[in-house]
């Protein structure tokens, strides 16, 4: 499907209430308010076309970007582009979403997320951590390393309290994930997510948001939800 084709398909299932939700939340013009559902018979039939995604990112328009990253081929992309595409998510349901879903489903995850972590920028971080939390969620336990896991979930305790507020929220979802989806630190996790304790994240316009990584383990335990695992990551 051709660039402009698909622009004018996506701009057709524009909802404005959907695109409220959207612009509530952070995202700016251009906007059309498609929700992802709508989306997914435009997925099946374009499947991947990584011109295509590359056009519909650079646009600018969330809805556009977002459908980017559904029919992006994440192993065509090298982490040259994956930098560029993590410089244009101007707030965290690009960043967090889009780029950091993206990238969970290539061969560079890692090395990609840990430079991202160590950034000191604010939505590269948060990028960083959501697609950790992304891998847990979707690859085998024997995929990753305890060892460094376990560093990551001291690094979270050390500094949550003090991270910017987006990058907190992935923070506390990343103990949240390991709690739940990596068996061989689930104790640690909920015990670390114990420690550190509530997390008030300031959010702008808005009340704070409290954080609270061993609460949602606990629920997941009453759940027996411990060891899930997504069959997959994009939609």
């Amino acid at each position: 499907m051709e660039f402009q084709t698909m622009m004018q398909e996506l701009e057709a299932l524009g909802k404005e209430r959907t695109k409220k939700i959207y612009m509530g939340n952070g995202a700016v013009e251009p906007v059309f308010g498609v929700t992802t559902g709508s989306m997914k018979p435009y997925r099946k039939q374009i499947r991947i076309d990584q011109q295509l995604a590359e056009q519909l990112y650079a646009s600018g328009n969330y809805d556009a970007m977002y459908f980017a990253g559904v029919i992006a081929d994440p192993n065509a992309m090298t982490e040259e582009d994956y930098d560029r595409w993590i410089d244009g998510a101007y707030f965290y349901m690009i960043s967090d979403y889009v780029v950091a879903v993206t990238l969970a489903e290539s061969d560079i995850a890692q090395q990609v997320s840990d430079k991202w972590i160590a950034s000191g920028h604010e939505l590269k971080m948060s990028a960083g951590w959501s697609c950790y939390c992304w891998l847990l969620g979707n690859r085998k336990d024997e995929y990753f390393e305890a060892q460094k896991i376990q560093g990551m979930l001291e690094k979270v305790k050390k500094e949550i309290h003090h991270a910017p507020p987006r990058t907190q929220a992935s923070m506390n979802n990343f103990v949240m994930t390991v709690g739940v989806s990596f068996k061989p630190l689930h104790e640690e996790a909920l015990k670390i997510a114990h420690e550190i304790g509530p997390v008030e994240m300031q959010r702008e316009g808005k009340k704070p948001g409290i954080l609270h990584a061993a609460l949602e383990i606990e629920k997941q335990i009453e759940k027996d939800r411990i060891g899930f695992k997504r069959k997959h990551v994009r939609c």
